[in-house]
Order: structure tokens, then C-alpha cells, then sequence
């Protein structure tokens, strides 16, 4: 088998099927014959997961569970990567993530010209910005509910960049080339995976706290790697309420020095940002997706959807 993609969920009834959607055979280029699975690990939610069966059928889809259901979404991850058979893993801490529709052809491509690859999809936001502020001026499901339904999505899954905002990590201007610290759809080998031990099960507050941030900086400096940023593809979180992208901001600030001082606690410092050289391989599929135009494309999605008739 090739690939493996590992789904963290707890909850998200709304949100999950459209990941699924995004995952399906005929939503990623050249997935019609690809031997691929989808780890689905449910990680204590509160309700099974119902899903249309039209949609299940589209999808090579294990269901799997978290025995004791901690808070923190590791051992999950974990779980998922010591059942996958792909000769890749791609690493989706959370659930709530739509992917463009070349995630699967670029990061195959990727795998096939570096010997080592640690790859990583942009991390977005659905919405006019970034959700811990856009939250806060009213964008929510419903909205992000209309938005989906003004691009038509999934006919065209490029046409998510009209509706979102690359995370911009402190960033003044972001671009393509700008280094990230984090992604929502890592793909690397799965034996650099269990080379590594996976994600590190200390960190074990809720939501993981900075645990896939250090699985991505270990990943990126495992000796032999190369990092390669995908350009032209995407991650986009849908609204759900997480542990701290959707959280009021007293709340979330909290949980984020919270997090910081676990990690200094456990490597000893705050550098969770990689220097490993980079690469980059890709395209720009739309004019959207020259997200150095962000106020333009934030401009798009702020308007009013134009009337019917």
C-alpha cells in the first residue's frame, strides 16, 4: 500500500464528512487506482459518527478508537500509525481539515524525487483571516456554511483559496515560501514515523498542546531528511470550536502559555521553529492561489455573495 492518512476526530459531525469529501477517490487527482487507505481514530467523542453511505463507498476508510480517550489527540496519531499499511503516512491531528484536490498527486511526487521526504501542506483557515480573530467579528458555522455553497465546493476544491487565509504564524506578508512551523497534513515515511517514536505522548494536555509542532521540527532534522513545502496545495480548518483556534481569547491565550511551558519543560527551550534547508515543489493551480495577494482575496470573501437571478 502507498499511502496512509490518519484522522484524528472528536466530534465534529458537521465537519467530518467534508474531510472525507476531500479524501475521497474522485475529489484527489489521480486517487481513482491509488492503493491508499483513511485511519479514522476516534479519540472519545461523545456520539458515533454517522456518514452517508454514498460517501463511505468513495473512501477507503478504517474506523479505529482510543481505548482510555485521554485529551490530548497523541495517542491517537500513534494509534493510527502503528495500524497503517502505506509505505507513506499523512499526519492529521485534526479532523476538521479540507485539503485541495493535489495533496495526494504532489506529496507522491514529492516522495518519489527526495529519498527522505518530510512534506508539508499549508496550513489555512477557512473565513476572511485568522479564526481566533475572525471568531470574534461573527464568522461562524453558518457563515462558513454559505461560503462553502458560493464556490460550489467540492465541483472545484481550488477554489477554497478564494474563501481562505493562509495562517500566518506572526507574519506580516505570507507567501509560499514562507518557512512553517506547523501542518495539518504531514506526509513522511512510515518507517522515519516509528524512527522517530511518533508523536511524543508527553505531551498530554488537551489538545496536544505543542505536539505537532515538535513532530514536525523532529521530522524535519531526523538525520537524512529533507523538508519540502508543497506549493499550491492547501489545509484549510473548518470553524468547530477547537482547543484554542475557536476559543475565546482569554481562554486561549491561557491554553498557549500553558503549552509553551510544557514544551520548554521538555526540550528545554522555545525553539520549536526548524532550520532545516528547504524545498519546494509544486504549482499554482488558480489566481487564488497567489496568496502573496491576501488583501484582495480578503476583500472577496468579506463581500456579500452577489444575487441569484
Amino acid at each position: 500500500m502507498k499511502l496512509s492518512i490518519i484522522l484524528v476526530r472528536y466530534g465534529m459531525q458537521r465537519e467530518l464528512p467534508r474531510t472525507l469529501e476531500s479524501l475521497a477517490r474522485d475529489y484527489q487527482l489521480d486517487a481513482a487506482d491509488l492503493d491508499y487507505e483513511v485511519l479514522l481514530v476516534d479519540n472519545g467523542s461523545p456520539e458515533p459518527l454517522v456518514l452517508d453511505e454514498a460517501l463511505a463507498a468513495r473512501v477507503p476508510l478504517r474506523q479505529l478508537s482510543v481505548p482510555e480517550s485521554p485529551p490530548s489527540p497523541v495517542a491517537a496519531v500513534n494509534l493510527g500509525a502503528a495500524e497503517a499499511r502505506g509505505e507513506l503516512v499523512c499526519i492529521m491531528i485534526d479532523g476538521a481539515h479540507l485539503l485541495t484536490p493535489g495533496v495526494f498527486r504532489w506529496s507522491l511526487r514529492a516522495a518519489a524525487a527526495f529519498a527522505e521526504p518530510v512534506i508539508a501542506v499549508r496550513y489555512f483557515y477557512l473565513g476572511p483571516g485568522d479564526q481566533p480573530e475572525t471568531v470574534l467579528k461573527g464568522y461562524d458555522q453558518a457563515r462558513e456554511d454559505r461560503l462553502l455553497e458560493r464556490i460550489d465546493w467540492p465541483a472545484d476544491g481550488y477554489r477554497l483559496f478564494e474563501v481562505g487565509a493562509p495562517l500566518r504564524g506572526g507574519a506580516s506578508h505570507t507567501t509560499w515560501f514562507n518557512r512553517m512551523f506547523e501542518s495539518n497534513c504531514l506526509v513522511l515515511r512510515r518507517e522515519l514515523f516509528a524512527r522517530l517514536g511518533g508523536l511524543d505522548p508527553r505531551f498530554d494536555l488537551p489538545g496536544g498542546g505543542f505536539a505537532n509542532l515538535d513532530f514536525f521540527k523532529r521530522a524535519s532534522e531526523a538525520a537524512g531528511a529533507e523538508l519540502v513545502q508543497l506549493v499550491g496545495e492547501g489545509s484549510f480548518h473548518q470553524v468547530h470550536g477547537g482547543a484554542t483556534t475557536n476559543s475565546a481569547p482569554a481562554q486561549r491565550e491561557a491554553r498557549l502559555e500553558a503549552y509553551r511551558e510544557q514544551y520548554r519543560a521538555l526540550r528545554g527551550n522555545s525553539g520549536f521553529t526548524t532550520t532545516a534547508p528547504l524545498n519546494f515543489l509544486g504549482h499554482l493551480p488558480t489566481e487564488a492561489a497567489k496568496i502573496h495577494r491576501r488583501r484582495a482575496q480578503q476583500a472577496a470573501v468579506s463581500a456579500p455573495a452577489a444575487p441569484s437571478g
